[in-house]
């Protein structure tokens, strides 16, 4: 078992260059169906629940160090080429597919809860209620939807539980679909993300050593001063240091965007393997211990994102929205501001503010969701 963190850096940086070296000299189909980016986040989620290393001491001090300095420095980085005027367009139809998003939601938790009422608790809508409230912002608005309802802790927990694994998988899947956009949108009749936003083309010519070193120090310089002035701005539930730390470095990027070092060759190119190397660490992050104590929370939670997906997917063809958003829109409630930036920085870095935003929209209707839904289960149980 892995105890100590530099052998499990070093695990976490083989794991993540392997794939895409493998996919880049040797062309198997097999990553044609499996990208090289959803092989490392199953692969080290398997490690994970495997127990080779454990979720604690020096080692969890490295993933948060690690979580809290590389997101911001990607962020940043993928800013560079960016076409804020073309972000700015989306407007309308990110809302649009943000609140039908939430209608989804709406639906699979209240049919989820009359599938499963029997079997469960008699106040067994009270963990459903509290995870809705993560499910539309994020663990803050689970919480604030726990006490406002005066669940138990054990109520807490489960929905706690259920959120964690579910939350899993189901990153996992987003990951996965990206391959199928093209067949999504030419079903769903949408136009393709990448006709109406497009990364500018990064500067042609060499990545030099100077280049790398020069990128990841302003990288990492602005993930610094981004997390020094969160620290300076007004902390809520909704906007929390984190939350303005990802906020400011996306601002940082976009300002540079804008200035001659927008064309110095390197920053996408760094900014690819800083993300697939933070899913890593984001996988590495996943425990499923407890699982065996509550299979019809679980059972639950995978019920309402089935449905869930299969009512988005009906609802992007009745409004022709694109499977990018739609991924995006999904985990920026399930998952939040954190995961969401990583997922649209997968799908076109382009889509990155756009993945914040929803993520923050989202934590402020959180807590409301949470509530309504509560008085609805309430409403609803045997």
């Amino acid at each position: 078992m892995i105890q100590t963190a530099w052998p499990y850096l070093a695990l976490m940086l083989v794991i993540a260059g392997v794939f895409p070296m493998l996919e880049r000299r040797t062309q198997w189909r097999v990553f044609s169906i499996m990208p090289p980016i959803v092989m490392v986040y199953l692969l080290v989620t398997a490690l994970s629940v495997s127990g080779l290393w454990r979720v604690d001491g020096e080692i969890k001090q490295a993933q948060s160090l690690l979580v809290a300095q590389v997101i911001p420095a990607m962020l940043f980085l993928l800013m560079i080429h960016c076409d804020l005027r073309a972000i700015l367009a989306l407007g309308p139809r990110v809302l649009a597919v943000f609140f039908t998003t939430t209608v989804c939601l709406f639906v699979a938790f209240t049919v989820t809860y009359l599938v499963f009422r029997n079997v469960l608790p008699d106040t067994g809508w009270g963990p459903l209620a509290a995870l809705s409230g993560s499910w539309v912002g994020g663990s803050a608005n689970l919480v604030a939807v726990t006490r406002a309802v005066g669940l138990t802790e054990n109520a807490m927990a489960m929905a706690l539980l259920t959120d964690a694994l579910c939350y899993s998988l189901w990153v996992a899947v987003l990951f996965s679909i990206a391959r199928f956009a093209g067949a999504f949108d030419r079903w769903t009749k949408a136009k393709p993300m990448d006709e109406i936003i497009a990364v500018v083309p990064e500067p042609k010519g060499p990545i030099t050593p100077d280049a790398v070193l020069l990128w990841l120090g302003l990288a990492l310089g602005a993930g610094a001063l981004s997390r020094y002035v969160a620290g300076l701005m007004p902390a809520s539930d909704f906007l929390s240091p984190t939350s303005w730390t990802i906020i400011n470095a996306t601002v940082a990027g976009l300002v540079v965007a804008h200035t001659p070092l927008a064309r110095y060759p390197g920053a996408s190119k760094i900014a690819s393997a800083l993300l697939i190397f933070i899913v890593a660490i984001l996988a590495s992050q996943s425990n499923f211990e407890g699982i065996a104590s509550a299979p019809w929370y679980i059972a639950c939670g995978l019920s309402i994102l089935a449905i869930h997906a299969v009512l988005l997917a009906l609802a992007a063809k009745l409004f022709r929205f694109d499977l990018h958003l739609c991924g995006i829109s999904s985990l920026a409630h399930v998952g939040g501001v954190a995961a969401t930036p990583v997922l649209a920085a997968a799908y076109n870095p382009a889509l990155v503010p756009v993945g914040v935003l929803l993520a923050l929209l989202g934590y402020i209707l959180g807590t409301g969701f949470g509530l309504v839904m509560a008085r609805v289960l309430a409403a609803l149980a045997p």
